[in-house]
C-alpha cells in the first residue's frame, strides 16, 4: 500500500494538483473504507487487484482536474455530509458565513412556528444546515433545476430532516406566497466576462447556470430582492451571498427595495461575503 500511495502522490504532483499527498490519502481511504487519518495503519497492507485498479481510476480523474468532492460525490458543509450531483454547486466553506449570520440575527423566541426559505437551494446545504440548528423550524428550498431538487431531497432524507424540509422547482420566487422568518440565498454572481478566468475545476465541473449572474453578475439580486419584502414577516431577515467587491451594488439594490438594517458579514478570510437586511 505504501508504494502504491507514493506512486499516486507522484502522479498527482506531475499534473499540478495542489495537495497531492492529502488527495491521495483521501482517495485511498475511500477505496479502503476508512478515514484518511487511518491510511498509515494500512501502509503495509496489500491492495487487491480490483482495489488497486479502482484507486488508479480515481487518481486519473483527479489528475484531469475533477475535484475530490466530485469524485467522491459528497462534500462536508457545516460539519454535515452533502451529496453532490452535476446539477449542484460544490458547497464552499465561505458560504457558512450565511449560517453564522443567521445564528446572530434570528431569535428562537418567536410566538409562531418559524419558516425559512432558501432561494436557489442546489444541494440544500444552506437550508438543511439551518434546520440542523433550529430543531423545530420548517423550511422550503426552491431551484430552477429539477436535478438539484432531487439531490436536495436526498440530502434531507439522509440528514433526517425530510419531515421539516420541502423542495420544489421554481423560477426564483415568482409564484411563491407565504410569510418567512428568514430568507437565504447564494445565487449566481459571476460576471459573464469572468468565466474564462475561473479555475479549471469550476469551469469543468460546476453547473454554469448556478454560477453566472449575467453581464454584471447582479441579475439574480434584481429578481430576488424585490420579492423579499413581500415574502418576509415583519422583522424577518434576508441574507444573501455575493462575490468579492460586489457588496456596494447589492446593498444599493437592498436600499432601493426598502429593506432596512443592512449589515455586512465577513468570511474567515476577512472578505465581506454576505449582507443581511430586515423587512419593515
Amino acid at each position: 500500500m505504501e508504494e502504491v500511495l507514493e506512486t499516486c502522490i507522484a502522479e498527482l504532483s506531475k499534473f499540478g494538483v495542489e495537495s497531492p499527498r492529502l488527495d491521495a490519502r483521501i482517495l485511498a481511504s475511500s477505496i479502503l473504507k476508512c478515514e484518511p487519518t487511518e491510511i498509515l495503519m494500512h501502509a503495509r497492507a496489500e491492495l487487491l487487484d480490483h482495489e488497486h485498479a479502482a484507486l488508479l481510476t480515481l487518481v486519473r480523474r483527479r489528475c484531469s482536474g475533477e475535484p475530490v468532492s466530485r469524485i467522491l460525490g459528497v462534500r462536508e458543509f457545516w460539519s454535515l455530509p452533502f451529496l453532490l450531483s452535476v446539477d449542484t454547486l460544490d458547497p464552499r466553506p465561505d458560504s457558512e458565513t450565511i449560517i453564522e449570520a443567521a445564528l446572530e440575527l434570528v431569535s428562537e423566541s418567536q410566538d409562531h412556528e418559524m419558516l425559512f426559505l432558501d432561494i436557489g437551494t442546489g444541494s440544500g446545504c444552506l437550508l438543511l444546515a439551518l434546520l440542523s440548528e433550529w430543531k423545530s423550524t420548517w423550511g422550503l428550498g426552491v431551484d430552477i433545476s429539477s436535478g438539484a431538487i432531487q439531490t436536495a431531497q436526498k440530502n434531507a432524507d439522509a440528514l433526517r430532516c425530510a419531515d421539516r424540509a420541502k423542495f420544489c422547482v421554481s423560477n426564483w420566487v415568482d409564484t411563491l406566497d407565504g410569510q418567512f422568518d428568514l430568507i437565504v440565498s447564494n445565487p449566481p454572481y459571476i460576471r459573464a466576462d469572468d468565466v474564462p478566468g475561473l479555475s479549471r475545476d469550476v469551469q469543468l465541473f460546476d453547473p454554469m447556470r448556478a454560477l453566472v449572474g449575467g453581464a454584471d453578475g447582479l441579475e439574480a439580486y434584481r429578481k430576488i430582492l424585490p420579492d423579499c419584502r413581500r415574502l418576509l414577516r415583519p422583522g424577518g431577515v434576508v441574507i444573501v451571498e455575493f462575490g468579492q467587491g460586489q457588496h456596494n451594488e447589492v446593498e444599493s439594490i437592498m436600499r432601493a427595495e426598502g429593506l432596512l438594517r443592512i449589515e455586512s458579514h465577513k468570511d474567515l478570510g476577512g472578505t465581506i461575503r454576505c449582507l443581511s437586511a430586515q423587512a419593515t
